[in-house]
């Protein structure tokens, strides 16, 4: 900085300044150089104040020494995410990169965001309001103010964000906030679907809280994996309702109901049916959404009221046998049994099994009985929300994904699927045959399967010995070629006559010759 004063002014004005810090510091000031008033003959004085940085009195910081700051903030990160029971509390993940592969409309919500994954996205901002309804409708009903449900989930606000994969970065009031609001919105839906809409205060012609066409998309969207609430929130939110807090297991019910339409299979059973296939699954009773208190999510819920508490009928003496926990499951095994069309040549035949359970697939005496299946378009995002939760989560099996593996297995080409239909097998929405065949054969492209750890080994093993057998084989190009229709069987019977006429007329004629009548 550069300065212009009169010189002898400023002369007597920097003498005096300088003695009076020089005594109350009690040290020589060096930082600033002063030209005496005698060193120029002009009338003016030019003084320069040249103040150093303080980084330069220290000299330049080493760029080592910022790289080490960096390594130790990461590893106490990793010593956070470390730390024992951190990700045994972790269900609702993010779906790996892996199993996407291209697929990632049937994993990332069209409509409405739950959770801290898709939240604030703008494209799902215009559902927002409308949660907003739902929590005002809420408060209405019960005549309570929102500060006792926001203080109930602050509550248990940690537990909730330890359900989630990776750092949640927003801040705490918009967290409890995002699982209020997000909460009271599938609350208001579930209990819409049971009790009706306009039960609850809406109008007929509401645009998101009535049975309309939008409503089967909503479903979709909250059955994906990355975009679920955990059940002990929904527990909660539904219990300040009816003034119970510690209620549970209700919402685990309401969620069935509401999701019914995305299940894949519609086989009506009677009364008798039910009670004589639970006795033979050893159930003392039907599933009870009610009586298991574990679940953690929507998803959850619903997988396990698709398996009926899961497909372990059938014991598994032929897996431990043959696998071991310590082996990494190999890729390029996961043949478990040959397509449709090579299993008819070899003399299977196809029926469809009398069942709800679209997984329960029996084998006995050359006959294969699989249960009704419906598909339409939201079936391939199900499954493989489905089939991620499986690859995810530690404390869940594989049977979803066994069963899908299984019909990929079943499905090489649009004439395996014609077949299925024609045995009333698959019932299905999409465009042709061959749609559905690409569905299947799309589905686990990526999954890392071991074929010895899946309840579908056991039989798989016994239709492939039975389809190694060359006499089974010969037997159905028997079939196929001389039984197929009327007009062959009638044809293969009279040459039948007609070769046991032509042997018993030659063999009367050679004995006639050589013992002829006396």
């Amino acid at each position: 900085m550069v300065a212009v004063f009169n010189k002898e002014l400023l002369s007597w004005y920097l003498i005096t300044l300088k003695l009076k810090e020089t005594v109350d510091a009690g040290i020589p000031t060096s930082s600033r150089s002063i030209q005496s008033p005698t060193q120029h003959p002009s009338d003016e004085l030019h003084i320069e104040i040249n103040a150093e940085p303080e980084s330069q009195k220290h000299g330049p910081k080493s760029p080592e020494s910022d790289w080490m700051i960096a390594v130790r903030e990461k590893l106490e990160l990793a010593k956070k995410d470390d730390v024992a029971g951190t990700w045994g509390k972790l269900c609702i993940y993010k779906v790996p990169q892996y199993l996407k592969d291209g697929e990632d409309k049937a994993y990332i919500p069209n409509i409405v965001s739950l959770g801290p994954y898709h939240h604030g996205k703008k494209r799902l901002r215009n559902m927002d309001r409308h949660k907003w309804r739902a929590f005002y409708q809420i408060l209405k009903r019960c005549d309570q103010g929102p500060k006792l449900f926001l203080d109930s989930i602050r509550e248990v606000e940690e537990r909730a964000r330890e359900c989630y994969e990776g750092q949640i970065t927003i801040s705490s009031n918009e967290f409890v906030e995002m699982m209020v609001l997000d909460g009271c919105f599938v609350l208001e839906l579930f209990r819409g679907a049971a009790e009706g809409f306009m039960k609850l205060g809406y109008s007929r012609s509401d645009p998101v809280f009535a049975m309309r066409g939008s409503m089967h998309s909503i479903q979709r969207d909250m059955i994906m994996l990355e975009n679920q609430i955990p059940l002990f929130i929904l527990d909660r939110l539904l219990g300040l309702q009816f003034g119970q807090p510690d209620q549970k297991g209700l919402v685990a019910k309401l969620a069935l109901q509401f999701f019914d339409p995305l299940m894949p299979t519609d086989e009506p059973l009677s009364k008798s049916d039910r009670n004589r296939m639970e006795s033979s699954l050893g159930y003392a009773s039907p599933f009870d959404p009610l009586s298991d208190q574990t679940y953690l999510h929507c998803l959850h819920v619903f997988r396990q009221s698709l398996l009926r508490r899961g497909p372990q009928m059938e014991p598994r003496r032929w897996i431990k046998r043959w696998s071991h926990s310590s082996r990494v499951a190999d890729k390029r095994r996961t043949q478990l049994i040959h397509c449709v069309t090579e299993l008819k040549e070899a003399g299977i035949k196809f029926k469809k099994r009398k069942t709800d359970r679209f997984w329960d697939i029996k084998f006995k005496n050359g006959v294969l009985k699989i249960p009704r299946l419906l598909i339409h378009d939201g079936t391939k995002s199900l499954f493989l929300n489905l089939i991620a939760f499986e690859q995810s989560h530690l404390d869940c099996g594989n049977e979803i994904t066994s069963y899908v593996i299984f019909m990929d297995n079943l499905i090489n080409s649009q004439e395996d699927v014609g077949y299925l239909h024609y045995c009333g097998i698959f019932e299905h929405w999409l465009g042709s045959d061959a749609d559905v065949a690409d569905l299947f054969n799309r589905l686990c492209q990526e999954v890392v399967f071991d074929i010895n750890d899946s309840y579908l080994s056991e039989l798989s093993e016994k239709v492939n010995r039975f389809y190694n057998h060359r006499w089974n084989a010969w037997r159905a190009s028997l079939m196929h070629n001389y039984f197929s229709n009327p007009w062959a069987i009638i044809s293969f019977v009279a040459a039948g006559i007609l070769l046991i006429l032509t042997t018993a007329q030659t063999f009367y004629g050679v004995y006639g010759y050589y013992k002829p009548p006396s």
